[in-house]
């Protein structure tokens, strides 16, 4: 007899077919592709019918078989080559092995053979969809499988109040009985309530409910719908009944757990046996080892109270308490730190300037202010009963013996390694930690211990890493702190960086004080704008201005070269750079403040030695200055560019300062026929626009002196543009810049291409002083320009402009723009003509024009 059963998951019900595609859960039938009912199904006149043993088959619903018996299987393979629809009857006994027509049910489910999947031991699992209720008639064949003559059976279904009253109730009962039973998805109970026919409601939950055979033959047996669902509800409801008192059983069990407590006591008990004979356990033996080593650490009387006192709690807890390794966590944490571990610091003032000079070239500011600290330690040492005196005689307040350095200067100028230079010259440890993008608080002051998995803060953890109580600390990207709702990283600094409070530094998590003050603090940054005024006053400034190209040059032989032969496997002889070579790779290759482009262009140089050597060139490599472009590419900067950009008039070159340095301008001007309409475009921001919009008042206030039509801004528009529109830009320096811009346009005389310019213009023709001059000096002096203009008070700036490059360039130093335009605009050009609207020749150039002060 042909035998089915379903597959042993109840809960689940999912098979993958034969291209290894999920197949849909039990209970839920996929939807029409077109929409709206289907068509019925042609029955044919001979149905196969397939017994089941132990389970109901509704319409509607989708359910995956195992096919084991022969004759089955047979069936199976001649039904999947037809039409694939077979009969399904649920066996009155379901022990019998093969059920003959008397032992079948007479009401079944029409199906639909979806998919067939073949296992390896000879049986098969079949997908079948259940189409519509079928009564069988009489059966026409018994072998080699049942074959029947059978009808359709519809259901009735009365819409109506009552029959959506018992919908709802159906879903409802059926979402609370999915809450209760783990293995079910808790999407089914969302699913039933979104079910809105009641036919399909009632076999979809029939499908999941854990029931008899008898029972589920007895809902596809029902007629009415709603006889259906008042089925379904009771059964629906003794399950949940079920349920509900199971979960009560479970937490009735929980009770046990005084069998735990009973031991917990008992071990108590046996832990004062062993104490009481003199045995000691592994226990003991760790609480006398942390008793050691508290002892042995030199943590000041208000750490040791606390160490000591936590101790105490941690020998009368069990080592199976979490409370246990919460402590003896913390206690590691307090005997690992290095309360009175410091670094004996080497106060040879000549050894310190070698190392520093070694290291590093140029940076004088930094390396005399290093040399000074080192000086005073020295005194201090020397003189320390003179000055405890002092102390006790005068009511002199103690000395602070720490130091809060602050590097400011644009990337790559050496400011972090600068901090291991200084460990080094100090014979002190070093050591980093990095806070750019750090916006939680705890990760400077640490966490406290009511949290699970606490722990110090950075500060403390790099102090206990180092084993030091007196590095130099270097704070790395303080500019760079974020804050947000969990807390101000910067605030907390605020008691790290003060020599008045970091004696007593209170980390969270070991709430105790350690002291800070013997720790030589140092912080980078790009710029000060984005640092708290607070923290910024806690900090000694030290500005680290962008490199020239000499000091380029000298870092690069004495520094970048070697380091590069080094890293990339050369010996000293295999490759030699000559002056000429790298002067051009700074000049035309690499112009920026610090060297990190200029050491990867030399890498990229011997990298590409290396590779000669590498596939067995022997002889040395000579890179000598026309053999740079034949490694590096074609070159990224030119002077002719600078030359090309401002040969027409309109085009004036500024100087801008930018956190990573100094930089140039392009400022274009351009008219067009218009009503005075003035637009400014290049992202500027407002300072620069009111900038913008009073050098233009200027112009039109002196039209006249410079030969411009009385009606001419009536017929024209004027539009001011900065390049490099993507990179925001603002402040006042660039209004001198805008003048002489406009007054080469509207004159038809260009700027001198080597000439740059900064300062701050008012509207009766005053220049005033701007910032950032080193920087900018600097920036002219990279692109190759030669001359300068700057504000007259600006002439003590100066003073900090490396004297290569105050031997290179010409500074003019102007106080009014006339004196600016004398120096900045060329003569006018042969053959140009006004731009008048009549289109008669401009007038001579201004009448007037004073000389500007040159400096050099």
């Amino acid at each position: 007899m042909m035998w089915a059963r379903p597959l042993g998951f109840e809960w689940e019900g999912y098979l993958l077919g034969d291209e290894g595609e999920e197949i849909p859960p039990m209970g839920v039938r996929p939807e029409p592709e077109r929409g709206g009912e289907e068509p019925a199904v042609e029955i044919p006149e001979e149905l196969p019918i397939l017994p089941l043993r132990g389970v109901v088959v509704y319409p509607l619903t989708v359910v995956p078989l195992a096919i084991g018996q022969p004759r089955s299987i047979r069936l199976v393979d001649d039904v999947v080559l037809g039409k694939k629809l077979v009969g399904l009857v649920a066996s009155k006994r379901p022990e019998l092995e093969e059920p003959m027509p008397e032992d079948c049910y007479t009401v079944g489910t029409l199906a639909l053979i979806q998919r067939l999947l073949r296992m390896p031991d000879g049986t098969m699992r079949i997908l079948v969809l259940g189409l519509e209720r079928i009564r069988i008639l009489e059966y026409t064949a018994t072998q080699p499988y049942l074959k029947a003559r059978v009808e359709r059976h519809p259901e009735t279904m009365t819409p109506g109040p009552e029959l959506e009253a018992l919908r709802r109730k159906t879903a409802e009962l059926f979402a609370r009985m999915v809450e209760l039973v783990p293995g079910l998805p808790d999407q089914l109970g969302s699913m039933a309530m979104a079910v809105e026919d009641p036919r399909q409601l009632a076999y979809a939950v029939a499908t999941y409910l854990r029931m008899s055979l008898q029972e589920a033959q007895e809902i596809l047996e029902l007629d009415d719908v709603a006889a259906k669902l008042h089925k379904l509800i009771a059964i629906l409801t003794r399950e949940i009944e079920v349920l509900e008192l199971g979960r009560k059983i479970q937490s009735e069990a929980q009770a046990q757990v005084e069998k735990m407590q009973r031991e917990f006591f008992l071990r108590q008990q046996l832990e004062a046996i062993r104490r009481e004979l003199g045995e000691a356990d592994e226990h003991q033996m760790e609480i006398e080892e942390f008793r050691r080593k508290i002892e042995e650490a030199g943590m000041p009387p208000e750490a040791r109270r606390e160490a000591l006192r936590e101790l105490e709690r941690m020998a009368k807890l069990p080592p199976a308490s979490a409370e246990y390794g919460v402590i003896r966590t913390y206690l590691d944490w307090m005997v690992s730190l290095p309360w009175n571990k410091t670094t004996p610091d080497n106060l040879d003032v000549a050894h310190a300037r070698k190392v520093l000079d070694e290291d590093h070239y140029g940076l004088q500011d930094v390396k005399e202010r290093i040399l000074e600290y080192l000086a005073v330690r020295k005194l201090k040492q020397e003189r320390a009963a003179q000055l405890e005196e002092l102390e006790t005689r005068d009511y002199i307040r103690r000395a602070r013996e720490g130091a809060i350095l602050c590097f400011v200067g644009p990337p790559g100028v050496g400011k972090t390694s600068l901090g291991q230079s200084i460990a080094r010259a100090m014979g002190r440890k070093f050591t980093r930690i990095a806070l750019g993008g750090i916006r939680d608080e705890a990760e400077i002051r640490g966490f406290r211990r009511t949290y699970v998995g606490a722990m110090p803060g950075r500060i403390i953890q790099a102090l206990r890493r180092v084993e030091s109580r007196n590095p130099v600390f270097m704070l790395d990207e303080v500019d760079k702190i974020g804050a947000d709702w969990r807390g101000d990283p910067a605030s907390a600094l605020l008691e790290v960086l003060d020599p008045e409070q970091n004696r007593e530094f209170r980390d969270h998590y070991l709430d105790v004080p350690f002291d800070l003050s013997q720790v030589l603090f140092i912080c980078t940054a790009n710029q000060l704008d984005t640092i708290p005024a607070p923290l910024r006053d806690r900090m000694e400034i030290i500005f680290i201005p962008g490199y020239t190209e000499t000091e380029k040059f000298h870092i690069a032989m004495g520094y970048l070269i070697p380091r590069q032969l080094r890293e990339n496997g050369l010996l000293p002889g295999e490759i030699t750079f000559t002056e000429a070579a790298v002067r051009r790779i700074i000049r035309e290759y690499t112009r920026e403040a610090g060297v990190r482009n200029l050491e990867r262009a030399i890498g990229r140089v011997c990298r590409k030695v290396a590779t000669r050597i590498a596939e067995g060139a022997t002889e040395a490599a000579m890179v000598d200055a026309e053999d740079v472009p034949r490694y590096l590419g074609k070159p990224l900067f030119t002077e002719e560019e600078i030359t090309h950009r401002v040969e027409v008039p309109g085009v004036a070159i500024g100087l801008a300062w930018t956190p990573t340095g100094g930089d140039v301008l392009f400022i274009e001007a351009t008219r067009m026929p218009g009503s005075k309409g003035f637009v400014l475009t290049g992202s500027l921001g407002e300072v620069m626009r009111e900038s913008a919009q009073a050098a233009l008042s200027y112009v039109r206030a002196h039209a006249k002196d410079y030969g411009i039509p009385e009606r001419f801004f009536d017929q024209s528009d004027i539009h001011i543009h900065v390049p490099a529109g993507a990179v925001p830009k603002d402040g006042p320096s660039a209004g001198i810049t805008i003048v002489t811009a406009l007054v080469s346009l509207l004159t038809d005389r260009p700027v001198r291409p080597d000439v740059g310019m900064t300062g701050e213009i008012t509207l009766r023709g005053k220049v005033l002083p701007v910032g950032g001059i080193k920087e900018k000096a600097l920036a002219a002096h990279r692109v190759g320009l030669r001359t300068v203009i700057l504000p007259k008070r600006n002439e003590k700036d100066l003073e900090d402009v490396p004297e290569d490059v105050r031997q290179a360039m010409q500074f003019v130093l102007v106080e009014t723009i006339d004196e600016a335009l004398q120096v900045a605009l060329q003569d006018r050009r042969e053959g140009a003509r006004a731009v008048s609207k009549d289109g008669a020749r401009r007038s001579r150039a201004p009448a007037k024009a004073r000389g500007g002060r040159a400096s050099r």
